[in-house]
């Protein structure tokens, strides 16, 4: 299935950005899907996201923040990340106007919706998605970078691997215990935080994609 591209208006400052509309013919609804600060929405991790999501009857809208379209070496200040997020959810409530909308990404683009999310409610979202939620930097374990999340009235869905060094469990999981009902935690045995395993675990990456777009979409599935 080859995606629309579309472009809308990030922030006035920044300009527009470039995204991927994928739309199965019965999509029941439709995931923003934003990258992590180290690659684009064409990185194949999201490429391949996108594709498993679309037979399992997800529609996605993959898009980028300014910095992946510019000169800029890293991610660009909170604030337009976040700005970006919400121009995101419009963009994609104008291109599938009879969707469900759900929200979410990878890594950095998961906590920068939530970061939204929790300032603002996000129009129309019915729940956010977390693909590796990053807790904390490699080695400083700390749980400080989810105080947010209990300002968000919606339900959450985390993908987590046990080998994430960005989320040590023993802290996300009684986070999740926190947020009581709201808060879905499905741990993906033996997978780091771009979802990758061992060869020992006996696991393709194949199973590992099938495994993670199978619980996106029952969980969207149930809220939809």
């Amino acid at each position: 299935m080859e995606p629309e591209r579309l472009r809308f208006t990030a922030t006035e400052r920044s300009g527009p950005v470039s995204a991927l509309l994928m739309r199965p013919a019965r999509a029941h609804c439709l995931m923003l899907l934003a990258h992590g600060a180290g690659a684009g929405m064409l990185h194949p991790f999201m490429e391949t996201l996108a594709a498993s999501l679309a037979t399992r009857g997800v529609a996605t809208l993959r898009y980028n923040f300014p910095f992946m379209e510019g000169s800029r070496a890293g991610p660009n200040p909170t604030a337009v990340l976040v700005a970006t997020v919400r121009s995101a959810v419009g963009a994609a409530a104008a291109a599938a106007p009879d969707l469900p909308l759900f929200a979410g990404g990878k890594s950095l683009g998961g906590r920068m919706t939530s970061t939204a999310a929790a300032a603002e409610p996000l129009p129309g979202v019915r729940g956010l998605v977390f693909l590796g939620f990053p807790l904390h930097a490699p080695g400083k374990p700390s749980g400080a970078r989810a105080d947010h999340l209990g300002e968000i009235a919606l339900p959450l869905l985390f993908l987590q691997g046990t080998r994430d060094k960005l989320a040590n469990l023993t802290l996300l999981t009684p986070r999740c215990r926190e947020l009581g009902a709201l808060a879905t935690l499905h741990v993906v045995e033996g997978g780091d935080h771009s979802f990758a395993v061992l060869k020992r675990s006996g696991r393709t990456p194949e199973e590992v994609f099938a495994e993670i777009a199978d619980t996106i979409a029952e969980w969207t599935g149930a809220l939809a």
